[in-house]
């Protein structure tokens, strides 16, 4: 006991919530891992009653509880957006209330809300909606995850990119240039399926995870409905998107679609290593609900429809008529930001891939709408909001054929910041504002004359032709960063890819 300021109270000296700050994060992360890395070995090894009595154990941690709450009030983007009930958990003493009375309750027994419906413009100018479940609903959604994705990680294809650890779109867009680059797979069946996120059939998924140990409560989650303008509906199918649990459990669901293809994989051994092909009359890349297919004739790409219909139907699924075409690779296609397509070079036939046009144009209309949101602000805050952007398209689109992209869009930059200079200072001529504002720059790396510079603090803007062209290496096969044997091999990656951006 310890005695308040007036000596006439006794207070407990032990605090009222638990210290956040003086958790030890490592040992909380290297239990949680360790733990994950157990089960992705027994779903390996088809071992499901360890898989479940491991799943069991990581779930009932104090570990997994103290991840999923850092995770979600913490380190997501929609940490301060709350669900239907209104509750937020901002502080690390809030935090530290939450992690007392959470681990006191049963997960079993939980009893989720439904989810705040909100609505997202697409680029299509059509409305996505997202369900926002309470930050309580977050957690265990998290703990649930948590679990369940080594599981899964040891059983999705290789070829499957979308909402998985440490695989990227480019990793995606890469596997398509492989496909694609010796003129060999060169018909493409491009495939989306219509409001996928909300018509997935709910007994579909809960078949895959038959037997989980929190089964019933992933079964409450995916029935908890949702409040849109105040009315409540209910769901008979689908997962909200919004839900940290949503990714996996559609990557669980669409799972299957290389193995209804016929595709199949050879290991080989070589003097570079172990290598892996791919076997059958298809090849596919996966990425969440967007898809591509393979072939090498246009006779077996016309049969991709009714070889998916029993894959299609089992799920609850209807394909986009207006989002599924049949090209081939001559006439061009855009996934994921960039275009892939065929050209007639005078050393022959040649496959690259670009930045797409929509994505070109996204990038303009973002540097537009920031300089339009600057005017009236001086040059300091136009530089600090220009170069995230320009930094971040920049690092995207390095790893495919961009050099002339970059300079094009440093042009564009250019000029558009040469406007809101004019704007800025109508007073002043070219030469005044050519000395204030385009010093000769030298900082060790690059030079010249037109830099656009901030003349009180040194700030300069960044230009897209500074990033070099990388060509991005491709994640191995199936490959899982919940495998130990491979940490590694990932440990290298990290490394590669914490390059200079800036």
């Amino acid at each position: 006991m310890r005695l308040t300021p007036n000596d006439n109270i006794c207070e407990p000296a032990k605090p009222d919530a638990t210290d956040w700050e003086s958790i030890k994060w490592y040992k909380v992360n290297r239990h949680v891992d360790s733990l994950q890395k157990r089960i992705y070995r027994a779903s390996k090894d088809n071992d499901k009653k360890k898989v479940r009595d491991l799943q069991r154990q990581l779930m009932r941690s104090n570990s997994a509880l103290l991840k999923a709450i850092n995770r979600v009030t913490k380190e997501n983007k929609g940490k301060s957006t709350p669900g239907i009930d209104g509750f937020k958990a901002t502080s690390d003493r809030a935090r530290g209330k939450l992690f007392d009375m959470l681990k006191k309750e049963k997960m079993k027994l939980h009893k989720p809300k439904p989810a705040y419906r909100k609505y997202i413009p697409k680029k299509n100018g059509k409305l996505r909606s997202l369900g926002i479940p309470t930050i309580k609903d977050r957690i265990y959604q998290e703990i649930i995850r948590m679990a369940l994705e080594p599981e899964w990680e040891a059983k999705f294809e290789p070829t499957s990119y979308g909402f998985r650890p440490k695989r990227s779109t480019h990793d995606a867009a890469r596997r398509i240039h492989y496909n694609i680059k010796w003129n060999k797979w060169c018909w493409v069946y491009e495939g989306d399926f219509r409001s996928c996120f909300d018509t997935l059939n709910h007994d579909f998924i809960l078949k895959q995870i038959k037997g989980f140990p929190h089964y019933n409560l992933v079964k409450r989650f995916l029935e908890a409905g949702y409040v849109d303008n105040g009315v409540f509906h209910n769901t008979l199918e689908g997962t909200p998107q919004g839900g940290l649990l949503s990714p996996l459990l559609a990557n669980i669901a669409l799972h299957g679609m290389g193995e209804i293809l016929g595709i199949s994989y050879a290991r080989y051994e070589n003097k570079r290593g172990i290598t892996y092909a791919s076997r059958g009359k298809y090849r596919m890349v996966r990425y969440a609900d967007d898809f591509l297919i393979f072939a090498q004739s246009k006779e077996d790409i016309l049969k991709v429809e009714s070889i998916l219909q029993p894959y299609l139907d089992e799920r609850g699924l209807v394909l986009a008529e207006d989002k599924t075409f049949i090209k081939h690779i001559s006439e061009g296609f855009d996934f994921l930001g960039f275009n892939f397509r065929q050209y007639k070079t005078k050393d022959g036939l040649l496959c690259l891939n670009k930045p797409s046009k929509d994505s070109i144009n996204k990038f303009k209309m973002k540097i537009d709408d920031i300089c339009k949101s600057c005017y009236g602000n001086n040059v300091g805050v136009l530089i600090r909001r220009l170069n995230p952007v320009i930094r971040g398209t920049a690092n995207y689109w390095r790893h495919v054929v961009s050099k002339k992209v970059f300079g094009a869009m440093d042009d564009y930059i250019w000029n558009k910041i040469y406007k809101f200079l004019r704007r800025l200072h109508g007073n002043k001529g070219k030469k005044w504002i050519k000395q204030r504002y385009f010093p000769y720059f030298n900082n060790g790396r690059y030079t010249g004359n037109w830099i656009l510079t901030d003349p009180l603090t040194g700030d300069y803007l960044i230009k897209m032709k500074w990033t070099p062209i990388r060509r991005h290496i491709m994640i191995k096969h199936d490959y899982s960063p919940y495998d130990k044997d491979k940490i590694d091999y990932f440990d290298m990656r990290d490394k590669r890819y914490s390059y200079f951006t800036g």
